[in-house]
């Protein structure tokens, strides 16, 4: 059966009631599914792409408990196999309009289908932003990284390009010369624009360089990065630089659109929550990397999930 049969499958087995509606089946869905069911609970999610979510992009995760190393495809379909034993139903689709106002929530799903839930947990993830340039989408998980934690490691002792000046860009660098041999930062700008003690910080490290006014143009290598064309705004001038792997720190889109001006969301369009991952509308909950928070990888995507699901449990399943 593929993919496509499998989403008319679910929609044909669809119900039009759950408990728990979960908008998102990456780490932290997937984890808030399982244990829904755990609390006697009935949940479904909606994913709109692949089972496990941004995971899947990711070669190697070497930082989950109890796997040294493992790829991101394979542990998304474990994750999946393990909800789909607990009989979750996975239900393949895009919500585009919720319904939120009183006891009783909604979602709309982009066929045009109501479904109810007492609770609503969104856990739609972020995509970082993307340069947009020749190669990136060739190179991706071939020497393109959009997360330190994730893949410092794998770039140990080498020469690597972060794009982007701003506050995470270099945090994010701080992180990685601990491992790497050189890091040249492109800029945009002609200058930096990540608070002064970061960039105190990195330059303490006697590792990076910078090239300012710069975009990259295009990426090119063979079965890894080797290099980056790089044009200088004001001349136009296009330079080739070898390095062995790129970091792309320029942002985050939360995928969020679809809830403003329904919950509360900062100015970067994260929902907002409070320590049980519950907005300020009751019964709708957040987790993941689409909420505000400091750390956005797979453990606290599913802890989060655990944490709202106990909460949700307690407060809205429990007399």
């Amino acid at each position: 059966m593929s993919f496509f049969e499998l989403g008319s499958a679910k929609k044909a087995e669809i119900e039009d009631r759950y408990d728990i509606i979960i908008i998102g089946g990456g780490p932290g869905g997937i984890t808030a599914s399982i244990y829904s069911v755990q609390a006697g609970l009935k949940p479904l999610i909606i994913e709109k792409a692949l089972d496990g979510g941004q995971m899947n992009n990711t070669q190697a995760v070497e930082n989950w408990t109890g796997f040294t190393s493992i790829g991101g495809m394979e542990l998304s379909e474990k994750m999946a196999e393990h909800a789909r034993a607990f009989d979750v139903p996975f239900f393949y689709g895009e919500v585009v309009d919720v319904e939120l106002e009183g006891p009783e929530k909604a979602v709309i799903l982009d066929n045009g289908r109501r479904i109810a839930s007492n609770v609503i947990i969104v856990a739609t993830g972020s995509n970082p932003r993307s340069l947009g340039v020749e190669g990136e989408e060739t190179f991706r998980g071939r020497g393109i990284s959009y997360c330190a934690t994730c893949d410092g490691h794998f770039f140990t002792d080498k020469h690597i390009a972060v794009i982007g000046g701003g506050n995470s860009a270099l945090d994010e660098s701080i992180y990685l010369s601990k491992m790497v041999k050189k890091i040249t930062i492109v800029q945009n700008l002609p200058k930096l624009t990540a608070d002064k003690l970061l960039q105190d910080k990195l330059n303490a490290t006697g590792k990076v360089e910078y090239i300012f006014g710069s975009v990259v143009e295009s990426i090119e290598g063979d079965t890894q990065v080797r290099a980056i064309n790089i044009r200088h705004q004001e001349t136009g001038e296009i330079t080739k630089l070898p390095i062995e792997g790129i970091f792309v720190f320029i942002g985050l889109l939360p995928n969020s659109g679809f809830l403003k001006g329904k919950v509360p969301l900062n100015g970067f369009g994260y929902i907002l929550t409070d320590a049980n991952m519950e907005t300020e509308v009751k019964g709708v909950y957040a987790i993941g990397d689409v909420r505000e928070k400091e750390v956005r990888q797979i453990v606290t995507a599913a802890a989060d999930g655990a944490i709202a699901v106990y909460h949700a449990a307690r407060t809205y399943f429990n007399g």
